[in-house]
């Protein structure tokens, strides 16, 4: 073993962050919050939208057998308008010859405009009692509905049963109706009719409190004379004969302009208003019904109070409820804007994560293949010795098994150990383990502390070696790994080798999680990078490159933070081949808690950005330097970046779906996807000859660790578009992984 003297390494980006340590720290975590906030936005549209379009839980419709002792006897027998004036139930009819239309459940786009037109084709008012969630998605239909003339109604916001609901849910479904009516038409409404309401006579035990709180608060509850039972579609022959009433009595009669398919409705509605007007009926609104039966009423008498005039149903908003209007339709206008649109995205996104997986199975199975016939070979075996470059930062826990490790290599080695300024004793440990195992082939060199660019850097030039061997001082080789590694290196076109990172902490959940993504999405990612020839990294635990071709590259970059992808785009673009060696394993050590592994993810994203966009110039460069741009550089960002960053957004619609529309479809729909990826797992273990028990980990790992790695990138692209700058950070470390554990 020999030894040099400390060097002196050039001051680095990364140590200028370092300086900057606690103002990056500051900076980090608003970013962090603002990743957050956007994903909280996307949950709370998705949640409006679904509010909107479903009401959520169980609702039973029909209550059999509900007393109605509570019930005065006069309102189950009386007219179906029912006031509260002075707080007394009163009851009001509809006068003889006169038609109150009314139609529930709207807006609809499609079927109440149609409605409109035919009402104003025979110049026949309507009262329409509007379902808020509707109103909010539709404002439009609505203002056109008032502007008409038309009276609106409120038919709660859910369209739920307010009789088996809490006064809260009663009071926030009517108030969320008014708003969205504020917002739509700038108008409140006094009128309500209830969901799965009939005539007077249907009113039990349950459905009275409402009425009667509603009453106090000012509404008038609306019932039917005359059903159509249009929503049935039983024809337009009966639809008309059902809502004909007998005997020229008026009535408050009852139509659909939402709620289904409504074209029997349509058809019918104008033979309906012929047949009634050649019988000597007139329409009016519900409002208009009272103002005639006030006028009928003797002197000195109105229906259920006095003789106070009753006012129109309508009352312009004003204030805070007409902005908290403008503000919900705005709302949902944004909801109904974006979740189509996210929709359509991730269907895009889907076929292209199912895309990816499919050709990721195509080419690693050609990919294999080919590197294991009899046959293959790179040319003349690689016999001659290489240079082993380990860069330590604080690595005393480790660098002993790493060098252990070392020494059983059946390739001839030097070992450079590069100690970046480590404060742990790392150097002196490394050379009392090289004495105690008698190796004389390793060098140990310190260097002030400036980065593992620089570290890496300061052992290529210290190389004897025309090819150099990078490792992570955390890191073990089996004793075969160096020899399988350099082989490539008999192809002159070959300036570089990805060797096969194994986890070897893998006994602990988080680990396990790794080891799947290890085994996984890096290798099979790199059997199919390696077939296109575009490999974008070659990892830090292990690789191999041409000393030449490094240094022609102008060395390790200090430029990012992902010095290993930096140095595979540049080999690209100067014309070199990069190649994987699947059978060079090295075993290395995962981070150990959640914290930890969020902070090594964070850099290698955020590094992976920055080497993406500093060679950026590659998309036009022409010849075999421009192949990466070409192809690498599109698949790096589809699959990398934006695939995932949007792939977060599948697991809140799968859940959207589950809650809103369709939980077994959706469920169904999601264990289809976890199925595709256990297959492409299963066949990617198949290929390393590893254990398929991990594989049982894989739903809770799609369920926990997926999310967290999603939102790790989402932080580096928040981190990356407002402009910061994130430091080296040291991983903690067990040096647990001593042998090659888990090797076969």
């Amino acid at each position: 073993m020999t030894t040099t003297t400390p060097s002196r390494g050039r001051r680095r980006a990364p140590s200028r962050m370092e300086r900057a340590a606690g103002k990056a720290a500051a900076l980090q975590r608003p970013r962090v919050i603002l990743a957050l906030l956007l994903l909280l936005a996307l949950v709370c549209v998705l949640l409006l939208d679904g509010y909107l379009r479903a009401e959520v839980g169980g609702d039973q419709r029909v209550r059999t057998g509900a007393a109605s002792s509570d019930v005065p006897d006069d309102v189950l027998d009386g007219g179906p308008i029912v006031t509260f004036r002075g707080g007394q139930a009163t009851t009001v009819s509809v006068p003889d010859r006169t038609i109150a239309l009314t139609f529930d459940d709207g807006p609809d786009p499609t079927w109440t405009p149609r409605v409109l037109a035919i009402l104003a084709k025979y110049d026949v008012p309507a009262t329409f009692f509007l379902v808020g969630s509707m109103v909010s998605r539709y404002p439009g239909v609505v203002r056109d509905m008032v502007d008409q003339g038309h009276e609106v109604g409120i038919h709660t916001f859910t369209h739920v049963d307010l009789s088996y609901q809490s006064d809260a849910r009663v009071r926030r479904e009517m108030e969320q109706t008014q708003l969205a009516l504020a917002g739509a038409a700038g108008i409140t409404t006094t009128l309500f009719r209830a969901p799965y309401s009939s005539q007077t006579d249907s009113i039990d035990n349950y459905s009275w409190p409402v009425y009667e709180k509603l009453g106090q608060d000012g509404y008038t509850s609306v019932f039917v004379d005359t059903d159509s039972d249009d929503w049935k579609r039983p024809g337009v022959s009966k639809i008309v004969r059902w809502a004909t009433p007998k005997k020229n009595k008026g009535a408050s009669v009852l139509f659909h302009d939402a709620g289904g398919e409504r074209s029997q409705t349509i058809e019918a509605l104008p033979e309906y208003i012929e047949k009634m007007r050649a019988k000597g009926y007139s329409f009016t609104t519900i409002s208009g019904a009272l103002e005639q039966q006030r006028q009928q009423a003797p002197a000195g008498a109105a229906p259920g109070t006095g003789g106070s005039r009753l006012q129109a149903a309508h009352r312009r908003a004003t204030g805070a409820i007409l902005y908290e209007g403008k503000a919900l339709v705005a709302a949902v206008a944004v909801a109904e804007w974006a979740v189509p649109a996210l929709s359509a995205g991730l269907m895009v996104v889907g076929v292209a994560v199912l895309g990816r997986f499919g050709m990721m199975l195509l080419l690693a199975r050609r990919h294999h293949r080919l590197r294991n016939r009899r046959r293959f070979g790179w040319g003349p075996e690689v016999t001659r010795p290489v240079s082993v470059i380990v860069p330590a930062y604080n690595e005393k826990e480790c660098i002993a098994n790493t060098l252990d490790s070392l020494a059983r290599s059946t390739h001839p080695i030097e070992i450079i150990v590069v100690d970046d300024g480590s404060t742990d004793g790392t150097s002196e440990i490394a050379r009392e383990a090289a004495l105690a195992r008698g190796m004389t082939n390793v060098r140990v060199v310190r260097q002030e502390n400036a980065g593992k660019p620089a570290a890496l850097n300061h052992g290529v030039r210290s190389a004897r070696y025309d090819i150099v061997v990078m490792m992570d001082g955390d890191t073990v080789f089996e004793p075969d790994t160096v020899r399988r590694l350099v082989q490539p290196f008999a192809d002159p076109e070959v300036g570089a080798v990805a060797g096969n990172a194994k986890v070897g902490n893998r006994d602990t959940v988080i680990g396990a999680w790794q080891h799947i993504e290890y085994v996984m999405g890096f290798n099979l990612d790199r059997r199919m990078y390696d077939l296109l020839r575009c490999m974008p990294t070659i990892p830090g635990a292990i690789g191999a490159f041409r000393r030449e071709a490094v240094l022609q590259a102008g060395g390790m970059s200090e430029d990012t933070l992902a010095e290993d992808t930096d140095i595979t785009i540049a080999l690209h673009r100067a014309g070199w081949r990069v190649v994987y060696q699947e059978h060079a394993r090295a075993w290395t050590e995962a981070p150990g808690s959640l914290k930890q592994l969020w902070s090594q993810r964070y850099r290698w994203s955020y590094g992976t950005m920055q080497a993406l966009w500093k060679h950026r110039k590659s998309l036009t460069d022409t010849g075999p330097s421009g192949r990466f741009g070409r192809v690498g550089m599109p698949l790096v960002v589809l699959f990398q970046i934006v695939t995932p960053v949007f792939a977060p957004l599948i697991d809140v619609f799968t859940a959207y779906s589950m809650i809103f529309i369709d939980f077994t479809a959706a469920l169904l729909a999601w264990l289809a996807v976890l199925g595709v990826q256990l297959v492409c797992a299963a066949y990617a273990f198949r290929l390393d000859r590893e254990k398929y028990r991990y594989l049982l980990m894989m739903p809770l790992q799609q369920l926990a660790y997926r999310q967290m790695m999603y939102l790790v990138l989402i932080h580096s692209c928040v981190t990356a578009l407002t402009g910061g700058r994130l430091r080296w950070q040291k991983l903690k470390r067990t040096g647990e992984v001593g042998t090659p554990a888990g090797a076969s």
